[in-house]
Parts: structure tokens; C-alpha cells; sequence
């Protein structure tokens, strides 16, 4: 599979890491073997999605639910209509002082944007 890099991400530039509020991977992968499941993907596919996945994991800086964390997301619970979930993951990207916060997420792109964050929406 050929990567794609959505229109709303060409201006942002590469970087070598990425941040994530915590560990996605058995979340990704448990996604991955439904779609082995219900046959939207083929095994050989579903072992380049997982090599893919993991290289990537070489690069990510993996950002833990800490107070500060916490705190952040309790702020943006106050100051915007979030999910937890979603107020997780600004709180995340404030603490950890992310360069782009990417979200499909109008009301959680907003919140973001409010803390101070550079914002892209896909």
C-alpha cells in the first residue's frame, strides 16, 4: 500500500517524531485484524499495515497520561464542549508542547486552537 498524504497535511512539514497521548498500537492493531476479519483487508496486507506500524513506533514520543496532562484536559473540559478522550489528547499535545495538532474533529480542533496550538484539520 502506497501511503497518502491528505491535501490538509502538505503544508506541514515531515518531522522525525510524532507525539501520541499513549500507546495507540493494540488499539490500531486490534483494529487492523477486524478488518483481516470481515475480509476488507488480506493477511499479507494486514502484515505490511503492522510492519509499517511499528517502524513508525521507533518514532514516536509517547506522551503518558500525567497530573499535567489531566489538569490540561480538565481545562479544556471547562473551556470547550469535548469528549474526555478528546480533551485527553489537547491536554497531551499542550503538555508536550506539540508543533501541529491534527484532528478530523471540528470542536476538538477549536479547543486545540484556543490552548495556543497550530491546528490542521483533515
Amino acid at each position: 500500500m502506497k501511503p497518502v498524504r491528505p491535501k490538509s497535511l502538505r503544508g506541514v512539514t515531515r518531522r522525525r517524531s510524532w507525539l501520541c497521548r499513549s500507546s495507540p498500537f493494540p488499539s490500531l492493531i486490534s483494529a487492523f485484524r477486524r478488518l483481516v476479519r470481515e475480509g476488507r483487508v488480506t493477511v499479507s496486507q494486514y502484515a505490511q499495515l503492522k510492519l509499517d506500524l511499528l517502524t513508525d513506533l521507533a518514532d514516536a514520543l509517547l506522551c503518558n497520561t500525567s497530573p499535567q496532562v489531566v489538569q490540561r484536559a480538565i481545562d479544556a473540559l471547562e473551556t470547550a464542549t469535548l469528549r474526555e478522550m478528546d480533551a485527553v489528547h489537547v491536554g497531551a499535545a499542550i503538555v508536550c508542547s506539540a508543533d501541529v495538532f491534527v484532528s478530523a474533529d471540528a470542536r476538538q480542533g477549536a479547543a486545540a486552537a484556543s490552548f495556543g496550538l497550530r491546528v490542521v484539520t483533515v
